[in-house]
């Protein structure tokens, strides 16, 4: 029998209930995401943009690891599955949008276009 702290771990465990972590801020007339998605590979991850919305999906599938029959877990926590979140950043130039990842950090950087960046307007005397 399984010790009760593990099924009392598991089922309040709300830590994990954000996957996919982000940091959004602005600096240099760019907006920089950084996304902590561990356990995947670049491979099974897919960036898309549209209208001013990034949106990062990843998918991991089940590996079959029962193929033991002499296998029996004692506690699973490997995440399997979809994964997605959605970003609005507004007038950015999708065209020139930059992404890497690596250590398990996904790091987007998506210039703001021309048009949208403030400029100042002198006032004229009379």
């Amino acid at each position: 029998m399984l010790p009760s702290r593990f099924l009392y771990d598991s089922m309040f465990n709300l830590d994990r209930l954000e996957e996919m972590s982000c940091d959004i801020y602005e600096q240099d007339n760019k907006y920089h995401l950084e996304m902590d998605i561990p356990g995947f590979s670049k491979e099974e991850i897919k960036i898309e943009c549209h209208k001013g919305t990034i949106t990062v999906s990843a998918e991991k599938n089940y590996e079959n690891e029962e193929s033991d029959d002499n296998k029996k877990y004692i506690r699973r926590e490997r995440k399997y599955g979809k994964y997605k979140r959605s970003f609005y950043l507004g007038d950015i130039d999708e065209d020139n949008i930059k992404a890497e990842f690596k250590n398990g950090t996904l790091i987007i950087t998506a210039p703001l276009k021309e048009e949208t960046l403030k400029k100042e307007i002198s006032i004229e005397s009379e």
